[in-house]
C-alpha cells in the first residue's frame, strides 16, 4: 500500500489472504475465498479489456448471488465506480439511473434486458454483460472465464468508487457520490462497529445494493462466511439458522417481527448460535424489541445512518439493549455516535440544541458523500457548513444517545401544532389489537393536515373505531388519529422501509 488507502488495499487483498476458507454460499453453491479471488480477477480482466478504468461507472442489475459478489470485487480491483441498482426498482427507474450515471458497462440479469432498451431510448448504450443467458460474447461465462487482470491500475484516492442512488420516494432518485478514500474509511468503520469475528456465519436476505452490501464487504474482509439469500423467506431462514448455525443476521424491523412470530409459532427452532442481530433502516417497536430480547437474549445491535454516510453514524450496542436497570428507555434510542463520526442536533438557527431539545440531526465523517451527481443546489444544502444535514429530526440525551422523532418531511402540522409520526406509531403499538401501524399527515380542510393511522390488526374482530377510542389512553388529543384505516399489510420500499408515499396515495378520502 502506498499513499492514502483505497478500497482495493483492504477488500481484494483480504480475499486473497483467506484462501481456502468458506466465503459465500449462494444458489446452493459454496465459494471459497480462492474461488472469489480467481473469478473476480477474471471479470476484472474482462472489464479492463472493455476500457473500464478508475472512476468509470459500472452498473450492477443483479440479484443477490455470488455473481454479484464477484462483480463487486472486480470493480474494486479496477478502482472503478460501482453503480448498484436494486432489482425491485421499476424499468423506468433503472433506465433513468443508467442514463443519469452514464454507466459504461452494465452487468445485468437476462430477464431485465428491457432496462437496456429503455436506456437506449434515453441516449445511453452501455456495454452489456448478461447473467443467465447463452454462453458467448457479452455473457457472464465469457467474463468469468477471461484471462485474469494482468496489472492493477493506479487509482487516485479521490476517484469515484460508488454512485449509490437514493430510494426515490420523493421525486427522482439522486446519485450519491463516494470516493475511494471515503469508501475505504467506511469499510474500516464497519470493521470497528460490527464486532465481527472470522468464525461468524452471516446471513443476508436484503438487497446487496443497499446496506447489506457494505456488511458483506466487511464480513469478507474479516474472513467470515456469508450466506447470501435471494430474499426474505422466513421458513428458509429458520432452517438456515438451525442447520447452518448462523451467528449474525442483518434485518430491518419488519423482518425481526416475522422472525419473532415464526420462532414462537414453531417452537422447535434452535437459535442458540445467534450472537448478533443487527437492525436499522426504520423505527422499531419497543414492545416488539423487548419481546425479541426475551426470546433471543442480549444479541441486538442497532445502526443508524444514510446513503450519504453509509450504515454507521450511531450505534446502539448490545449492552444498551437491556430490560433491567435504569436505562431501559434507551431501547427507543439509536445509540451514540460511532468512533469515526460526529453527530449533533441543531436548531433552525444552526446552533446546537440542548439535551432533550428537538432539532435536525447533522453529522460528519471521513465517509460522508462528496455530493449528489449533477445536483449542485441539493449538494450545497445537504453539506452546508461541512456537515451532512440528514433531514431527520431528533434529540440527544445527557449521555449523547440519539433519539429520532421523525423525518422533516414526515412531520405533521395539524391545527398549527407539530406532531411526530413516529411518536404516534410508538403509542399505537401499545394499543390492544394493533400489530403494526404507520402514521402520516393527510391534507384536511379544517386542520391543514390531519393525523391518519394505517393499522395492521392482530386479530380479525378488531375495528378501526375500537383502535381510535383506545388511542385516547396513550395520546393527547391533537396527536390522536383523526382516522384509522385498517389494512392487511403495510407497503414497503425496495430497502424495507414503510412507504408512506404509497400510503398517502392509497388514502380513501374523508
Amino acid at each position: 500500500m502506498t499513499g492514502e488507502p483505497i478500497l482495493r488495499d483492504y477488500l481484494p487483498a483480504a480475499i486473497r489472504r483467506h484462501g481456502s476458507r468458506r466465503a459465500v454460499v449462494a444458489d446452493g453453491k459454496t465459494w471459497t475465498y480462492a474461488d472469489l479471488d480467481r473469478a473476480s480477477r477474471a471479470v476484472a480482466g474482462y472489464l479492463d479489456d472493455l476500457g473500464v478504468g478508475p472512476g468509470d461507472p459500472v452498473a450492477l442489475i443483479l440479484r443477490n448471488s455470488a455473481e454479484y459478489v464477484v462483480a463487486d470485487l472486480a470493480i474494486a480491483l479496477l478502482g472503478a465506480a460501482k453503480v448498484p441498482l436494486n432489482m425491485m426498482l421499476s424499468t423506468e427507474e433503472q433506465s433513468y439511473i443508467l442514463a443519469d450515471s452514464k454507466a459504461r458497462v452494465c452487468l445485468i440479469e437476462q430477464d431485465r434486458l428491457d432496462v437496456i432498451e429503455a436506456a437506449r431510448e434515453n441516449g445511453v448504450d452501455p456495454h452489456v454483460v448478461v447473467r443467465g443467458g447463452e454462453p458467448g460474447a457479452g455473457s457472464w461465462d465469457a467474463a468469468v472465464n477471461h484471462a485474469p487482470l494482468a496489472d492493477e491500475p493506479a487509482v487516485p484516492p479521490d476517484a469515484l468508487a460508488l454512485i449509490m442512488y437514493t430510494g426515490g420516494t420523493t421525486g427522482r432518485p439522486k446519485g450519491v457520490l463516494h470516493t475511494q478514500r471515503g469508501i475505504a474509511a467506511n469499510l474500516l468503520s464497519h470493521l470497528i462497529e460490527m464486532e465481527l469475528v472470522a468464525e461468524d456465519v452471516l446471513l443476508l436476505t436484503s438487497p446487496l445494493p443497499h446496506s447489506a452490501g457494505f456488511l458483506l464487504q466487511a464480513a469478507l474482509s474479516k474472513g467470515a462466511s456469508v450466506f447470501v439469500e435471494p430474499g426474505f423467506d422466513i421458513e428458509g431462514i429458520l432452517d438456515r439458522i438451525s442447520r447452518d448455525r448462523v451467528s449474525y443476521l442483518f434485518l430491518v424491523p419488519t423482518m425481526i417481527y416475522r422472525l419473532i412470530d415464526a420462532v414462537a409459532a414453531r417452537g422447535d427452532v434452535d437459535t442458540s448460535s445467534v450472537r448478533t442481530i443487527l437492525y436499522g433502516a426504520a423505527p422499531i417497536s419497543r414492545e416488539r424489541l423487548e419481546q425479541g430480547l426475551r426470546m433471543f437474549g442480549p444479541v441486538f445491535m442497532q445502526l443508524y445512518a444514510q446513503s450519504e454516510a453509509p450504515n454507521f453514524l450511531t450505534r446502539l450496542r448490545r449492552d444498551d439493549h437491556r430490560l433491567d436497570g435504569g436505562n431501559v428507555r434507551r431501547l427507543t434510542s439509536c445509540g451514540q455516535s460511532v468512533v469515526m463520526a460526529q453527530v449533533e442536533v441543531r436548531g433552525e438557527d444552526g446552533a446546537p440544541c440542548k439535551p432533550g431539545e428537538v432539532g435536525e440531526v447533522v453529522a460528519r465523517s471521513p465517509y460522508t458523500m462528496i455530493g449528489y451527481l449533477g445536483l449542485a443546489a441539493e449538494t450545497a444544502e445537504a453539506l452546508s457548513d461541512g456537515w451532512l444535514h440528514t433531514g431527520d429530526l431528533g434529540y440527544l440525551d445527557e449521555d449523547g444517545y440519539l433519539y429520532l422523532v421523525d423525518r422533516k418531511k414526515d412531520m405533521i402540522i395539524t391545527g398549527g401544532l407539530n406532531v411526530y409520526s413516529t411518536e404516534v406509531e410508538r403509542a399505537l403499538a401499545q394499543v390492544p389489537g394493533v400489530r403494526e401501524a404507520a402514521v402520516t399527515g393527510i391534507p384536511h380542510p379544517d386542520w391543514g393536515e390531519a393525523v391518519v393511522a394505517f393499522v395492521v390488526p392482530d386479530r380479525p374482530d378488531v375495528t378501526a373505531e375500537e383502535i381510535q377510542e383506545a388511542s385516547r389512553e396513550v395520546l393527547t388529543s391533537y396527536k390522536r388519529p383523526k382516522r384509522v384505516v385498517l389494512v392487511p399489510s403495510l407497503p414497503v420500499t425496495a430497502v424495507g422501509k414503510i412507504d408512506k408515499k404509497e400510503l398517502r396515495r392509497s388514502w380513501p378520502g374523508w
